[in-house]
């Protein structure tokens, strides 16, 4: 994943004008329709995993490859970070260095945030990296912030309900994402701050690529941005919370008031 780039191109300049509606209804109205059996077998995967090991989890969904993953796993090695996605093809190119705290699972997200919420488990961080944009404004509702299983992402950002089993740090649910189109970011920061998460947009530089897209679109000359939030407390981008000492590869592209929204 060398080549040149393009950035995202679309007919929608501005945040959707339904957004805010469609956000609303979906939180309002959770989807029920059956989770696939396939979702279910890779959840028991993950529970299998915890019952001989209890850990802390990190998730990062739409892993791709997984090259995501195997970093965050290295920077985190008391716990353990599960990469979801729903190619077999994109999993199976996955680094061949795995290590032991990092698990990648087949499954739709939605369907396994759906199956985390409704077992009652939560997660420390969630990595949300480049996911697939869908820049045309008619397909509003299959970004992540569009689509009906936002609600399940918002019920896990809520944090680990209580009676959960699995070691954690209470109030301190960090979720991130990150692309190179800084409409579908300040949308999803919007959508956040609707559904009672208010966070930070911001360019960011990083210096060493977290994926594999990453470091094709930054080599590509692309503005990168991301939203973070943390549940209970609020942090700048570019902090350390990625590696002790280091960066997270989030350093702010400058200083001017562009760089940065408070969302909240």
């Amino acid at each position: 994943m060398h080549s040149t780039s393009r950035e995202p191109s679309s007919n929608q300049r501005h945040l959707h004008p339904k957004l805010a509606r469609t956000v609303q209804r979906h939180l309002k109205a959770q989807s029920l329709k059956p989770v696939a059996p396939h979702n279910v077998a890779a959840f028991n995967t993950l529970l299998a995993e915890l019952a001989t090991r209890p850990r802390p989890l990190i998730l990062d969904s739409f892993c791709g490859t997984g090259h995501s993953t195997a970093t965050l796993a290295r920077h985190y090695p008391g716990h353990l970070v599960v990469g979801i996605d729903k190619s077999r093809h994109r999993l199976g190119r996955h680094p061949h260095n795995q290590s032991a705290n990092s698990l990648l699972l087949q499954a739709e997200c939605e369907d396994f945030w759906r199956l985390l919420v409704a077992a009652g488990m939560g997660v420390e961080q969630h990595y949300l990296l480049y996911p697939n944009p869908w820049p045309k404004a008619k397909h509003l509702q299959r970004r992540i912030h569009g689509g009906a299983g936002f609600a399940w992402l918002v019920q896990l950002a809520a944090g680990n309900p209580a009676g959960s089993k699995l070691p954690h740090s209470p109030g301190s649910v960090r979720i991130e994402l990150r692309s190179n189109w800084q409409t579908y970011v300040e949308e999803f920061g919007v959508a956040m701050h609707l559904a009672g998460f208010p966070g930070i947009v911001a360019r960011v530089s990083p210096q060493s690529a977290i994926s594999l897209f990453e470091r094709k679109y930054r080599d590509s000359g692309h503005a990168l941005w991301a939203f973070t939030a943390t549940a209970g407390r609020r942090f700048s981008p570019g902090g350390d919370d990625l590696a002790p000492g280091g960066t997270a590869g989030l350093t702010p592209a400058g200083s001017g008031r562009d760089e940065t929204a408070h969302l909240g």
